[in-house]
């Protein structure tokens, strides 16, 4: 049974905070207005390079700037893991990072056209705020739970994170499309008006994270340099790479992670595209589609999160990617049933309940997986398997599309991340990774 303690409701909160970011900056309104208005949109923005001068697409610019951004946290994350178990400095390193990407994130209100390098600075920094923070939130889920109860807290925690995203999202269309119901006369609110409001939402509802979340271990009298900090995250790096045998099952779920996650992630970046290219929805449509998901994605997160701590993680996200497997296949064949708009919005739920279920199972399968005390320097390995699902699935879509000719028949190469990544996570032993998660616990201090 879940024990609602302040720590507890603490960390779920900063889910439900820092959602407003994902869903007002990355995934609906910055982004758009960034490649489009910022960034010239399809003219673009002219480049001097030593070889030449060339024109980038917005959208290109834009991409860039999220893989820039996500690729530092990829590469740094284990390390500042290392040093934030070694330092006890996980809450005062989520404070950081939380207050740095809220200041930017408003900051990102006062770029307009033409402020294509400043802007993309920004939204780096924004960004290195949101995902760099993730890091150490993730692995306060060992100081706010039991292993028990992993499934269950993960679950409501990723539900309320939906919740949040999406209240933000719906306050934000009625700012810009009926600001009347506000008490405000048409036209009053502007896309920097949702961005502030993305940045308020996530330092506000973060205090409760901030005043609640306590570091489990007390930090001891000694007095450690930056730099026999670094030295010594670097030597738990290399101590747990050498004795990475012991955590053979983690190793195999996060290359499954990697795998299954980039059909994922693929997903969610190309609803939007394939809604509009394939099933000719509008942008209201499309707004109104991601704001059912995210509904949906609240059910499905809390549903099987409680119920990977019945049946186990492991079996529960082989559930979930054989729901995931056959989305793609429906996609393929979409108005086998009925027209291409009512299946697409049957699929959008079934996909936000997968959604909300599969990335609340594996982070419960992972922190099960992970020793206490090195919660953030493995969390660190579990960011960079998440970082990388950004990269190769659009990648080999991309791919697929140009040989295929067509969004819809790319979409089938998918279902290999799938199929691929469920084979590689049927061979994780469960039992055998807790196990061994819990020996490091009682006799392991790298």
């Amino acid at each position: 049974m879940i024990k609602i303690k302040r720590p507890v409701v603490g960390w779920i909160l900063y889910d439900f905070a820092n959602s407003a970011f994902a869903t007002i900056v990355l995934a609906v309104i910055f982004n758009r207005y960034y490649a489009e208005v910022v960034a010239g949109g399809q003219a673009g923005t002219m480049i001097s390079l030593p070889w030449g001068k060339y024109s980038i697409p917005g959208s290109v610019m834009w991409s860039f700037l999220v893989a820039f951004s996500t690729a530092i946290v990829a590469i740094t994350s284990p390390l500042l893991g290392a040093m934030a178990d070694r330092g006890y400095l996980r809450k005062k390193l989520l404070v950081v990072y939380c207050y740095i990407g809220v200041t930017a994130t408003i900051a990102l209100s006062f770029i307009g056209r033409g402020d294509v390098f400043i802007g993309g600075f920004i939204f780096v920094i924004a960004n290195l705020g949101f995902a760099g923070g993730n890091v150490f939130y993730n692995s306060f889920l060992l100081d706010v739970s039991r292993r028990e109860t992993f499934g269950s807290i993960s679950g409501i925690a990723w539900g309320l994170g939906y919740l949040g995203g999406g209240l933000c999202l719906v306050i934000s269309l009625i700012m810009l499309k009926k600001p009347q119901l506000l008490g405000f006369p048409e036209g009053h609110f502007t896309v920097s008006h949702c961005i502030v409001l993305a940045g308020i939402w996530w330092g506000v509802f973060a205090l409760p994270t901030v005043l609640w979340i306590k570091e489990r271990t007390k930090m001891s009298k000694e007095i450690i340099t930056l730099s026999k900090l670094t030295s010594e995250g670097f030597n738990r790096l290399i101590r747990t790479f050498k004795k990475i045998r012991r955590y053979k099952q983690l190793v195999r779920f996060l290359v499954a992670f990697l795998i299954f996650n980039d059909g994922v992630e693929t997903v969610i970046i190309m609803a939007a595209i394939f809604g509009a290219e394939v099933v000719k929805m509008d942008a209201g449509d499309l707004i109104m589609f991601f704001i059912m998901v995210q509904a949906t994605a609240i059910v499905g997160s809390i549903f099987f999160g409680w119920l990977s701590d019945i049946i186990g993680n492991k079996k529960t996200l082989l559930i979930n990617i054989v729901i995931w497997l056959g989305i793609v296949i429906w996609a393929y064949f979409l108005g086998w049933i009925s027209d291409y708009r009512t299946e697409f919005y049957l699929l959008g739920v079934i996909t936000g309940i997968v959604m909300g279920g599969i990335q609340a199972c594996s982070r419960a399968l992972q922190a099960s997986f992970t020793p206490d005390g090195h919660s953030a320097e493995f969390f660190g390995f579990w960011a960079i398997s998440g970082r990388f699902a950004s990269i190769f699935g659009p990648f080999f879509y991309g791919l697929a599309i140009l040989i295929s000719g067509g969004v819809k028949s790319g979409i089938l190469v998918l279902g290999i991340f799938f199929v691929v990544g469920g084979l590689l996570l049927v061979r994780v032993n469960e039992d055998e990774g807790i196990r061994a998660a819990v020996v490091s616990d009682n006799n392991i201090r790298v």
